[in-house]
């Protein structure tokens, strides 16, 4: 009894508690309204309606020094519906900054009211406005001795704008909106600078295609004009090219967009929508010619770093390529072809022993697919290979990660520093004043001097680029930092404690791993190489297509492809397609039925070149399905070489024997000397006719019938001699014998006799020979009922 009501006893517990608690919430519930109004008090307070956004435009100079004026310019936008009075824009000094997270933090939350916002300096370095009016923006400009900013100690500064005023609904000045932002100070000469290697990127995406023109000089055909924008005045790469020439940067160039633009230089087409191509404009090519003289100007003196031919997407080849045979030589030629492109084109000579993955992720299949092709510097970024031993300091770029191959670390937040749309005056300064307040906090650190790396996007836009360059003069006239090749932080002495473990494969960010070049990319080039490879063997100028495909198929693993894989693929597919086309034009002319009459025959099967120039090195074989009935050269086949000119055709005869009547079937294929199959076979009937006894007979018949008429010439005319010798009598015969041989006349009678006889037929053009059973040879397909020489 006492165990079964300890049993019950809990049963009813949980009604009981049920009860208890709604009661508990009833009584609570005011004081949890009141809480709620509270908590949702404080963003209203922090971020009223009523807010005004702040846009610091410019901020000059970014990093200033002691005696400098500070002069920050932007603009102010009322976005309540109230206007805004008594209004100023001020500007306040925030705490020192300790930590490069510290500036993280400020960069993510620019506006936040919430944050160390610091003290307004005040006084007469303020803009006043006696109404903002909703949605009308307002102009500003304050300047102020950097002494009087009461800045401490050398370090990063938080900086901000803000707008004070009041509203209707709140009648008490507040600050309603604010920019805050980073100020570096150095005010003098740093002890120890840091080593600084702005990587410089001059790339593009794919423009050029495989296809040439037909004559001597190869006309290229691009895909279409945007190259012509970019390299055009204001352009992209136009930009790239002059705001690059007055720092101290490290070229990094993909060798394709030299070859293209030098291809532009010299005369180009474009493809259009119809399969055609026109003719590029003669100003585009003016434009290409001071392209490159520029850009020959400004790398004069500077490091350049080559990158493989059309920059490879190396992580694609690492997870997808390795798998199908012969990927991994695309990126050895590449690399090969890449020195000579720019040295070429540039006059320098470029290095070559670096590759750069995408945003600098490794991993072990990474860094062995990059060194397979020589490069024994793989520059990766610090959020992939992550520092493990907890360092309180940014270490030195270069890593040696064993095999005598070193990773070149470049700092992840320098570099990630100018992403974004930057195409507002406001997000530009606020990137550069981030990747200042980066540099200085990472110099200040420690006392030793390290190698810092800035690998930024691959293909920054102008604005982006505008901005970088911004950044890089700041640095170069700033006193914590001095300028460094990439081969100088790939040399400089690594830090012991950084760490140089690489990271999985696992690790690899999906987000990039999505947008990578699938396993059917590269099997469409292991494709087109095998197409190649059977081509160029029958070639007497192999140059012609193993350049311009062998660059064709460098641009299809191209990193550029990226998010592209429609487009991608429509560019495999058309190098493919104009590859089969190319080698579409050296075929066999199909033949119909063929009849052969008799025992043996020739038979001629044609070959057309329409190529521009001469192929060899083929053969040409022709098998017969029944060789008991038909063959080919004594054989069941037979084969012959085949040479044929430019724009040509060529007719190959094999002789053929026929052992019996009927219908046999021949192949006739193209074969290279390696004994690969060339283009499609050719295949047709020939028809035997032996010939028959009853045949035989009526020619016997016919030449008995010759010999005996020619018999009954001979009696005939000895008949005709004696009926004449009895009439002349014994006088006449015997002077007629004693002249006979020497009569003229008689002679003649004898020749015109022999002349009519069946024995004078015998010659060259005997009655009895057949007449030819082919016509003259014709490059053009064989009629019904084709006849062969025999």
């Amino acid at each position: 009894m006492a165990d079964a009501a300890e049993i019950q006893g809990p049963s009813a517990s949980p009604a009981r508690r049920r009860l208890r608690r709604a009661g508990a919430l009833l009584a609570g519930a005011p004081l949890l309204a009141g809480l709620l109004q509270l908590t949702a008090a404080e963003p209203a307070q922090a971020a009223p309606a009523d807010s005004v956004s702040v846009a610091l435009d410019t901020m000059t100079p970014s990093a200033p020094t002691q005696d400098d004026t500070l002069t920050v310019s932007g603009t102010v936008i009322n976005n309540g519906k109230q206007p805004v009075t008594g209004a100023h824009v001020g500007l306040r000094v925030g705490p020192l900054l300790n930590t490069r997270s510290a500036v993280d933090g400020i960069a993510q939350h620019p506006n936040d009211l919430r944050g160390g916002t610091g003290d307004e300096l005040g006084g007469k370095y303020t803009e006043k406005f006696s109404k903002l009016v909703p949605g009308v923006a307002e102009h500003f400009s304050i300047s102020v001795p950097v002494d009087e900013l009461n800045l401490g100690k050398d370090g990063v500064y938080s900086f901000g704008v803000s707008v004070s005023g009041k509203t209707s609904a709140r009648p008490w000045d507040q600050m309603l909106g604010i920019e805050r932002t980073f100020l570096p100070w150095q005010s003098s000469e740093a002890d120890t600078k840091s080593r600084t290697t702005f990587m410089w990127p001059l790339i593009s995406s794919v423009h050029m295609t495989a296809r040439t023109g037909a004559g001597e000089r190869q006309t290229p055909v691009f895909q279409d004009d945007e190259l012509a924008k970019e390299i055009a005045p204001g352009g992209r790469l136009a930009q790239m090219m002059d705001l690059g020439r007055d720092l101290d940067v490290t070229w990094v160039i993909d060798p394709d967009l030299l070859a293209a633009v030098d291809a532009m230089a010299n005369g180009y087409r474009v493809q259009q929508p119809d399969g055609t191509s026109k003719a590029g404009s003669r100003e585009n090519q003016d434009i290409a010619k001071q392209w490159l003289a520029g850009l020959q100007k400004a790398v004069t003196g500077k490091e350049v770093v080559a990158l493989p031919f059309a920059d490879p997407d190396i992580a694609s080849l690492a997870h997808t390529g390795t798998s199908v045979t012969g990927s991994l030589s695309h990126l050895k030629d590449a690399t090969d072809v890449a020195a000579l492109t720019v040295k070429t084109v540039l006059h320098v000579t470029p290095t070559t022993d670096f590759a750069w993955p995408v945003e600098g992720a490794v991993d072990p299949s990474i860094i062995k697919v990059a060194t397979s092709a020589g490069a024994d510097r793989v520059i990766a970024r610090s959020d992939s290979l992550r520092e493990s031993a907890g360092l309180s300091y940014t270490p030195s770029a270069a890593r040696p990660i064993g095999g005598g191959t070193t990773a070149v670390v470049a700092d992840a937040r320098m570099s990630t520093a100018f992403e974004g749309d930057l195409t507002r005056a406001d997000s530009s300064t606020l990137a550069v004043q981030q990747f200042l307040a980066q540099s200085l906090e990472a110099n200040v650190q420690k006392d030793e001097q390290r190698s810092i790396v800035v690998a930024p996007q691959r293909t920054p836009t102008a604005s982006q680029a505008q901005a970088m360059a911004t950044a890089v003069k700041a640095l170069q006239d700033g006193n914590w930092s001095q300028p460094d090749t990439l081969t100088g932080a790939a040399n400089a002495k690594p830090d012991p404690d950084a760490t140089t473990r690489i990271p999985s494969t696992s690790a690899y960010p999906s987000s990039l791993r999505k947008r990578e070049l699938p396993r059917s990319a590269f099997e469409q080039i292991a494709d087109t190489q095998d197409k190649l490879d059977n081509f160029q063997v029958i070639l007497t100028d192999q140059s012609r297509v193993v350049t311009p495909f062998g660059r064709a198929i460098n641009r299809g693993m191209s990193t550029s492809w990226r998010g592209q894989a429609a487009k991608a693929d429509g560019f495999r597919a058309d190098v493919l397609s104009y590859l089969d086309n190319l080698g579409g034009q050296v075929k066999l002319i199909d033949k119909s039925e063929t009849k052969l009459s008799g025992r043996s025959a020739t038979i001629p099967v044609t070959v057309q070149n329409n190529l521009v120039q001469p192929v060899g090195h083929l053969y040409l074989r022709l098998s017969s399905t029944q060789p008991t009935r038909l063959k080919i050269g004594g054989k069941a086949y037979d084969e012959q070489p085949v040479e044929v000119s430019g724009g040509h055709s060529q007719s190959v005869k094999f002789t053929t024997s026929a052992n019996a009547n009927g219908r046999a079937t021949v192949l006739a294929q193209l074969y290279t000397e390696d004994g690969q199959e060339y283009g499609d076979p050719v295949s047709f009937d020939v028809k035997v006719t032996e010939v028959t006894p009853t045949v035989m007979l009526v020619i016997g018949g016919g030449v008995l019938l010759l010999v005996l008429a020619g018999f009954r010439m001979y009696t005939q005319r000895k008949r005709a001699a004696a009926r004449q010798a009895e009439e002349e009598g014994p006088d006449e015969a015997e002077a007629d014998s004693g002249d006979d041989s020497g009569n003229p006349d008689d002679a003649g009678d004898r020749l015109s006799e022999e002349a009519r006889s069946p024995a004078g037929a015998a010659g060259p053009d005997q009655p009895g020979d057949p007449a030819p059973d082919t016509a003259p040879e014709s490059a053009d397909p064989s009629g019904t009922g084709e006849r062969v020489d025999r």
